[in-house]
């Protein structure tokens, strides 16, 4: 079971990096994690704020499933899917994070949230 965890500032720069890291963990077969973990990341800095301290926690499953997790201190910054206009210049991260992954959610607590997704595939865990 293959398991990637980093704690870090949610800045644009590390968007890539968390790409490439995933690829280097998890193979060149995973682009809908890659997809699900920068739509995570951008979505902390675009609502949240750059420079957010995030975890980011991307685990396999023994039935070929991939979790995708992103933790920010902020429980009220909820993410909403929208159903943006073709001349809309923002609002299709949420969708395509949607049409992607099998199931995603968000789980709030007292020192923030969780939003989380997981992404099928056999061959990744």
């Amino acid at each position: 079971m293959n398991h990637l965890e980093v704690e870090l500032l949610a800045v644009p720069k590390a968007v890539p990096e968390l790409r490439a890291a995933v690829r280097a963990r998890f193979g060149e077969a995973c682009s809908e994690v890659q997809l699900c973990v920068s739509e995570l990341v951008s979505n902390v800095i675009r609502h949240v704020g750059e420079g957010t301290p995030i975890r980011l926690r991307v685990s396999g499953a023994a039935d070929g499933r991939i979790r995708v997790e992103v933790t920010d201190p902020d429980p009220r910054a909820l993410p909403v899917l929208l159903h943006a206009t073709d001349d809309d210049e923002s609002g299709r991260g949420l969708a395509l994070l949607d049409a992607v992954a099998l199931r995603w959610g968000v789980e709030q607590g007292v020192g923030g949230k969780t939003v989380w997704c997981e992404v099928g595939g056999v061959g990744y865990a």
